[in-house]
């Protein structure tokens, strides 16, 4: 900062070099420097390396880089342009005073980015904007009384400045009060308004810009004018910004003609001077926007504040620059693509990042914002990265940091949007239109000065508003046309209070709660300690409940259903549980708010429900007796027994009454519950098992069956078991690890008790054992085997697998009252335990002889599978090392256990046997219902001579055809030709696929060969398939008689039409007409051209009557709407028959009366027709008189093309032949002399198309001339050779003969060479498809056949094979209009 003066009230601008320099950026000026007289002169007043610029040979101009293209190399280089989202466009599109080429600024039409998430809801209340009254009404008071006209700037600071239409700057102080009043009405008449203010670090200096471009500096703390600055840029243009760097002594002003000037401010002997530099001329393209970077003072020393960067944007670009030590661009940035209208923004502010503190730059220009971080590596150079980009669907006018992790922006429609930068997320949205925002567009315009600024300016001074918002301290100043605005973030005690107030409880939790758990975005008053934090913030939720639950019982309903209370207190209360729980506060859960609650009955019985899912979900282990209890009995209340068991094995219950629980589950039959009470309560282990035995072992005992609920007993009696077994606790969790091995050895004590506590005289021996056994051996048995498998080999285990084992076997041995399969199980069970590696339990061998013999005993033939089962399972589970195979096998015959002798003899490798067992098993599939494909492959290859004993066999019919299907239909894959099958087979197999699959038999007959026609017909005649009788009738040669069948069929389904029949079968029924017509004109087809003229009219006549009948009848309402489709399957079929039979004799059988003098030709009998009603069938003569037309313009078409083409053809063949023909050389290629070097008169030259020259007696040596009816006919010699690996084709020469240079032809007719050939093919390619002149030569090879030759396809018609059968022929021609009738 200067000094104080009271010498001088202003000082003058001296100009220097610097004024040249920024003048004249282009050319090459050296930058300022002191002179060392004057550096030594004021060393008191001025850093001398401070403000010493070095001298540089050619320092860098910043409108040459801004006019560089963008693929240039720049300081900033991207390291993915496609994140930043840039077009490639011309950069300098908008830098022109012309907008013809630019849309009118309606951002409508603008391509808009996803919308951000609405997150209001969990943020509360982020922002408040507060109006000042104190400073908006002296701005109101200071435009009435001292015409200080409306307010058109502001700056704040530590103070708040305000600048006027007519040239007065207000001061006011924190408090709002009026400090100073800068200026006069006088010098605003002369200055025009104030269009830029700025203050400086220490908030001793103001700066004021004016709309008329000078410049004034005032003392704010004297409130004297100490520079008035009038020439420090080009004169008639406004001052668009003016900021003070941190250097107090330096600022950086921005005018309306879009010039950057660096204003240095001087005291020399006690004058203030004024040096300016012109950092940037707007001469090529305006710079509307700078922002110096501002450090605070705890970052002052910060080493990237040394370089003083500023940041400036125009109209296409963004530059970042440092003023010092020497003016150097560190960085330049393209926009990219964007509206001309939108606004260019730029903002500092130093963020924490990557573990070190470094400024960002914000910048953006419509919807986009980019962040660029800025760093200083060791050697001193500045390093740009780009960080993630903020896409919005709104453009902006302004951009303010309000801390390092929030931005607030204000959008074109005057809505602020308050955006948390790193997650993205829009914490709230606020109208400001009522602030009524001053707006700079005059000065952009430089109105004051007569507008001469460029229409692109102009476009973005619309909406620009950069005089109108400053950001100090964490809050942001609106200024409006008649007030100011303050906003700043609320603390987050006051946004709590603020739902607090709005009775929103919920939110306010859940708002704290985020607080709490430090989730919360731009919170403001917290301690940055976890610990300290959480302390506050528990301590405010802990107030917020119990206001939410005095709240919660104040608004119960007095009055109404008690279903209202409940649901009122199920949307409360669960919210208090969460919370306490939350906050590990179950102190206060289940003593205040318990207490609270339970005031109200329905509040306390929602209460203790809420506590289920943290119950099951283990987050409440523990709770007071008194709640406990409670619990309890509100769920034996409800009866909710289910829940209150799941509770209950959560819990811990030893503050309780243990029996009394007892004997609650008891009585409600919760086993588990009673279970867990028993083992977690009291460490009893043994005494729910003797509780359950008393009740399931009574009935099992006197071989009843059990109830459903004493079956769910013996179950949770098993798993328990296992559980003890195991170390697992029951029904959930583990066992401690110290009472494990004595938990075992008591269950173990338990199950092998000799007898019960409380045995009658009867009871059997091992009745624990016993019992479970009846229950479910196997279930019983698996849990022994799991608890072997846990064993360790102790002497202790040992002696209790061993002792186990010998009680099982005297329990299921010695007693008759078990099943085969229960024995089974334990021997199964035995044979296992033995196969291990590691056993150590002995069996007596004689006891799985004795197994044995009682499984496989003849006497006993009940429960044979299961018997074989039981012993199948043995032997696979490793039992068959117990028993003698030469002995088990006649067992297993003799007991006709056939799986068993399969599993031996596969053992032994007896394939054969093994295919004899499964013939002999009755239980076994027969071979054809497992797979009739196989079987009948197996009978063809290996029973080929039983086939016919095998069908005569087979006693299911439905099993027969499937057989005979696989055996004799080709498409199964059986070669036919290795049968031997009599037709009457093949017969059989027809008739059942008549009976079973009726819609297949026309296709398989097309593919079966061996039956006879008669009697297939017979059969197809008998089950009614007209179509296959009419295919039979076709093959045997019945032309008429296949034709009589498909006409038949036909005249049935239209006469169905003529009944009154469903619309949903209507469709169905014409499909069916269709398809039986066109299969009736295929058979029609197919003969016609091996009979004669008389015979196809029997053939066609009644087909054609047959679709014309049913049109004739005129009264029947019905067939009006089948009018039309009837009508074109007539053409359809007038269309075909004009192939076989001659036009007028189609039309005298449509309109002769009935002709009864001739004999065997079938005519139409039809009285409509014989009354001469021809407008019956004017349609179908008209449309067979287009037909004709259209066929006849067809061919005529094709002719002319064909003729021009072939005309064409020629005569570009002649010109290729009659061309004269240049030797490549003067020599023979053979003998290589000269062609001139011979006079005889039989030499003669020959000249071929391809260039070479030859002697014709060099040609004739090398064979390469061959005499053709008189006519020589020449090859050449090289290209021939050269073709010798492929193809040879021969090249024909032209002869040209003569003495000397003469040449003359000597051939009559003109051949061709095989360029002239290739020159001829490219012609022919010149068209698409199919040559023309092979189609000429088809027309010419079929023009003497019959009248109908070219329209007849049919079998073993030469046409098939021409050029009108390829299916890329097309002729693209406009058919004839159809005629109205």
């Amino acid at each position: 900062m200067e000094p104080e003066s009271l010498g001088a009230e202003q000082g003058a601008s001296l100009p220097g070099p610097a004024d040249e320099l920024g003048t004249l950026l282009g050319q090459d000026a050296a930058l300022p420097k002191l002179s060392g007289g004057e550096l030594e002169s004021k060393s008191d007043l001025i850093d001398d390396k401070e403000f010493d610029i070095p001298q540089v040979d050619t320092p860098p101009t910043l409108e040459s880089i801004l006019n560089e293209t963008d693929d240039e190399e720049e300081s900033f280089v991207l390291e993915d342009p496609s994140l930043l989202n840039i077009d490639n466009i011309d950069t300098h599109s908008y830098d022109t005073s012309s907008l013809a080429s630019s849309d009118s600024g309606d951002r409508t039409h603008s391509k808009r980015k996803k919308k951000l998430p609405d997150s209001f809801s969990l943020h509360g209340s982020v922002v408040r904007l507060s109006l000042l009254k104190g400073i908006s009404a002296q701005i109101v008071s200071a435009a009435d009384k001292v015409d200080a006209g409306l307010p058109t700037a502001i700056a704040a600071s530590s103070l708040i400045a305000v600048g006027t239409s007519h040239g007065l700057a207000l001061i006011f102080d924190p408090n709002q009060a009026l400090r100073l009043c800068l200026g006069s009405t006088a010098v605003g008449a002369q200055y025009g308004a104030i269009s830029a203010l700025s203050i400086n670090n220490d908030c001793s200096r103001l700066l004021c810009g004016f709309a008329k471009g000078q410049i004034t500096m005032w003392d704010l703390a004297s409130g004297k004018l100490l520079r008035s600055i009038t020439d420090a840029h080009p004169p008639g243009t406004a001052i668009l910004h003016i900021k003070f760097t941190d250097d107090p002594t330096l600022a950086i002003c921005n005018d309306s003609g879009g010039s950057v000037f660096e204003l240095s401010f001087k005291r020399v002997m006690g004058v203030r001077t004024c040096e300016s530099r012109c950092l940037f001329s707007g001469s090529k393209g305006e710079v509307c926007c700078i922002e110096p970077l501002h450090a605070k003072t705890e970052l002052r020393d910060h080493p990237i504040t040394q370089y003083s960067l500023l940041a400036m944007a125009s109209l296409t670009k963004i530059l970042v620059i440092g003023l010092k030590p020497s003016l150097k661009v560190w960085m330049t940035f393209p926009y990219g693509r964007m509206d001309p209208s939108s606004v260019p923004l730029l903002a500092w502010h130093f963020v924490a990042a990557q573990n070190s503190v470094n400024p960002m730059l914000a910048f953006c220009r419509g919807d986009v914002v980019h962040f660029l971080l800025v760093k200083r590596d060791d050697s001193g150079a500045i390093h740009v990265t780009k960080q993630k980009q903020l896409h919005l669907h709104y453009d902006l006018i302004n951009f303010t940091w309000i801390n390092s992790r929030t931005v607030v922006l204000l959008d074109s429609v005057e809505k602020l949007h308050m955006i948390d930068r790193q997650t993205q997320e829009e914490l709230e949205t606020i109208e400001i239109s009522e602030v009524q925002l001053v707006y700079n567009s005059s000065h952009f315009k430089s109105l004051a000065t007569g507008g001469n600024v460029s229409q692109a300016l102009a476009l973005v001074g619309e909406r620009a508003c950069y005089q109108s918002i400053s950001s100090c301290g964490g809050q942001i100043f609106y200024l409006g046309t008649k007030s100011v605005h303050v906003m700043m973030i609320r603390s987050w005690r006051e946004r709590v209070d603020h739902l607090l107030k709005q009775d929103c409880l919920t939110e306010a939790l859940a708002l704290a709660w985020s607080f709490h758990e430090g989730k919360a975005k731009a919170v403001v008053g917290l301690s940055g300690d976890a610990n300290k934090r959480k302390s506050v913030l528990a301590d405010r939720m802990v107030e917020i409940l119990f206001h939410y639950a005095d709240r919660t019982l104040k608004k119960c309903p007095d009055q109404g259903k008690i279903q209202v209370m409940e649901q009122h207190f199920q949307d409360m209360v669960p919210v208090i549980v969460d919370y306490c729980l939350l906050l590990q506060r179950t102190d206060l859960l289940f003593s205040q708010m318990y207490d609270k609650l339970s005031e109200n009955s329905v509040a306390k019985g929602v209460f203790l429900e809420c506590l289920e899912p943290y119950i099951l979900s283990d987050k409440l282990m523990g709770m007071t007796a008194q709640v406990m209890k409670d619990l309890l009995l509100h769920y034996q209340d409800k009866n909710l027994m289910e829940d209150m068991e799941a509770c209950i094995v959560h819990m811990d219950i030893t503050s309780l009454d243990i029996q009394q629980v007892v004997l609650l589950c008891w009585e409600n039959h919760l086993y588990d519950a009673m279970i867990y009470v028993y083992n977690s309560g009291m460490n009893d282990f043994i005494s729910p098992m003797e509780k359950l035995f008393k009740v399931i072992a009574p009935p099992l005992n006197a071989g009843k069956s059990l109830t459903d609920e004493k079956v769910v007993m013996g179950n949770k009696l098993l798993v328990y078991i296992s559980c003890c077994l195991a170390g697992r606790a029951y029904p959930l969790g583990d066992i401690p690890e110290d009472l494990v091995p004595l938990v075992k050895n008591q269950v173990f004590e338990f199950l092998i008790r000799l007898h019960s506590a409380e045995a009658s005289a009867d009871e059997e021996v091992y009745p624990y054992v016993r019992t479970l056994l009846h229950f479910d051996t196997r279930e019983f048995l698996n849990v022994l085997a799991l608890t072997f498998e846990d064993f360790k080999n102790d002497k202790q285990a040992v002696e209790y697998q061993q002792r186990i084992v010998d009680i099982l076997l005297k329990v299921m041995v010695e007693n008759s009252d078990f099943t085969p399969s229960q024995v089974g199980c334990l021997f199964t069970f035995l044979a296992r335990q033995l196969a291990k590696p590691n056993n150590t339990l002995f069996v007596n061998r004689t006891l799985f002889d004795q197994v044995l013999e009682f499984l496989c005993s003849p006497d006993d033939d009940s429960r044979h599978s299961e018997r074989q089962q039981v012993l199948l399972e043995l032997l696979q589970a490793g039992g068959i090392v117990q028993f003698e195979e030469n002995r088990l096998i006649p067992m297993a015959e003799k007991a006709e256990f056939y799986q068993i002798c399969e599993f031996m003899y596969e053992r032994e490798h007896l394939y054969d046997k093994i295919i004899d067992c499964y013939l002999r098993d009755p239980v076994r599939k027969e071979l054809l219902l497992l797979s009739p494909n196989k079987a009948a492959d197996l009978i063809a290859t290996h029973f080929n001579d039983q086939i016919e004993g095998i069908i005569k066999n087979l006693q299911d019919q439905f099993l027969l055809f499937q057989f005979l299907r696989s055996l004799l239909d080709p498409r199964e894959g059986i070669n036919q030709d290795m049968l031997q099958i009599s037709p009457c087979v093949t017969e059989q197999f027809i008739e059942l696929l008549c009976h079973y699959n009726p819609d297949h038999v026309l296709e398989t007959l097309q593919v079966l060969e061996f039956y006879r026609l008669e009697e297939t017909i017979q059969i197809t005649q008998k089950h009614l398939l007209h179509e296959a009788s009419s295919y039979l009738l076709e093959k045997k040669g019945d032309i008429h008689g296949a034709f009589l069948v498909m006409l038949e069929q036909l005249r049935s389904k239209l006469l169905m039409l003529t009944c009154e029949i469903e619309e949903s079968t209507e469709l169905h029924l014409l499909k069916d007409i269709e398809d039986t017509l066109v299969k009736t004109i295929a058979l029609c087809q197919r003969n016609s051209h091996s009979l004669n003229q008389q015979q196809r009219e029997a053939l066609w006549f009644p087909l054609l009557e047959a679709m014309m009948s049913p049109q004739k009848l005129s009264s029947s309402t019905v067939l009006c709407q089948y009018s039309e489709p009837l009508k074109s399957l007539t053409m359809q079929v007038l269309n075909n028959m004009a192939a076989f039979i001659a036009l007028p004799s189609i039309l005298q059988r449509i309109l002769q009366v009935s002709s009864r003098g001739r004999e065997n030709i079938v005519s139409i009998q039809d009285p409509v027709y014989g009354r001469g009603k021809l407008g019956e069938i004017q349609g179908l003569v008209l449309g067979m008189l287009d037909t004709f037309n259209y066929e006849q313009t067809l061919l005529e078409t094709t002719t002319n093309l064909l003729n021009h083409d072939l005309h064409w053809s020629l005569c570009n063949l002649r010109a290729s032949i009659t061309r004269g023909l240049n030797p490549k050389q003067d020599y023979c290629c053979i003998c290589l002399q000269q062609y001139k070097r011979r006079q005889e008169m039989a030499d003669e030259i020959i000249v071929f198309s391809c260039g070479h020259l030859y002697h014709s007696l060099c040609l004739l040596s090398k064979e390469c001339g061959i005499e053709t009816k008189g006519q020589m006919r020449w090859t050449c010699y090289k290209c021939n050779s050269s073709n010798k690996g492929g193809k040879l084709s021969e090249n024909f020469s032209e002869l040209k003969k003569g003495n000397g240079a003469s040449l003359a032809q000597t051939s009559s007719e003109s051949l061709l060479d095989s360029q002239q050939i290739q020159a001829f093919d490219q012609l022919c390619r010149l068209y698409r498809g199919t040559s023309r002149l092979a189609l000429l030569t088809e027309l010419s090879r079929t023009h003497g056949g019959e009248k109908h030759g070219l329209l007849n396809v049919s079998q073993g018609d030469p046409a098939l094979n021409s050029v009108f059968q390829n299916e890329n022929f097309q002729l693209h021609l406009t058919p004839p209009p159809l005629t109205e009738e």
